[in-house]
């Protein structure tokens, strides 16, 4: 993103997760679209999700396992909007799932979920956001290969998904497919998530980290 609020991209292109309307890599920034009022961006392994000013939710890049959101399993080369809702606040995208946060503070989920990454209490994928409960309290989250970790209003963190390697950070490497609370602490500020590991910050500036060492 640029301060004029234009989104520029590069890399590899095989899928369109570039968003220029086309599946050529490129090896400088292009503008996508020319759109000026785009607000965040998230890059997943071959899918990208972006907001804009307005509110609204865009995807595009593989979507064999329905990670773009759309309702269907067909590749997008340039931004498609994500249903009509006007009220998302953040996106958040993983190797083949996708996390968003809308205005009102709940959780919303879809694409692969064949290791509960979604956190819907099953392995079924989604094509489309479905909502994490029916919780108003989450203000942050990350996307793993295949784990999902998040932050609640009072600064709790919760996570689900793949656990092989101790990535959600439960203390096993149990596999869960709905939201768990990671230890008892309630002074988490920020989070983050790699491919099979997990790293967060506590109020007092401390940072922590588990899973794939």
């Amino acid at each position: 993103l640029k301060s004029d609020h234009t989104l520029w991209s590069w890399g590899n292109n095989g899928n369109g997760q570039l968003g220029i309307g086309n599946t050529s890599s490129q090896d400088v920034p292009v503008q996508v679209g020319t759109a000026t009022d785009w607000k965040a961006v998230s890059a997943g392994a071959f899918h990208t999700l972006a907001l804009k000013n307005n509110g609204t939710l865009w995807a595009w890049g593989l979507n064999g396992v329905g990670q773009l959101g759309l309702g269907n399993l067909t590749q997008q080369e340039a931004p498609a909007q994500v249903g009509i809702a006007t009220d998302w606040k953040a996106v958040y995208a993983g190797q083949g799932h996708s996390v968003a946060i809308k205005n009102d503070s709940t959780l919303w989920v879809w694409g692969y979920n064949q290791t509960g990454q979604l956190g819907l209490g099953n392995t079924t994928n989604e094509n489309a956001p479905v909502q994490v409960g029916t919780a108003h309290e989450w203000i942050a989250a990350a996307c793993g290969g295949a784990h999902t970790i998040a932050l609640k209003a009072d600064s709790t963190i919760w996570a689900f998904g793949f656990n092989g390697t101790g990535q959600l950070g439960d203390g096993s490497t149990t596999q869960r497919t709905s939201p768990v609370q990671i230890g008892t602490d309630s002074d988490w500020v920020e989070l983050s998530a790699g491919f099979e590991f997990s790293l967060a910050r506590k109020a007092d500036g401390s940072l922590w980290s588990w899973g794939f060492n």
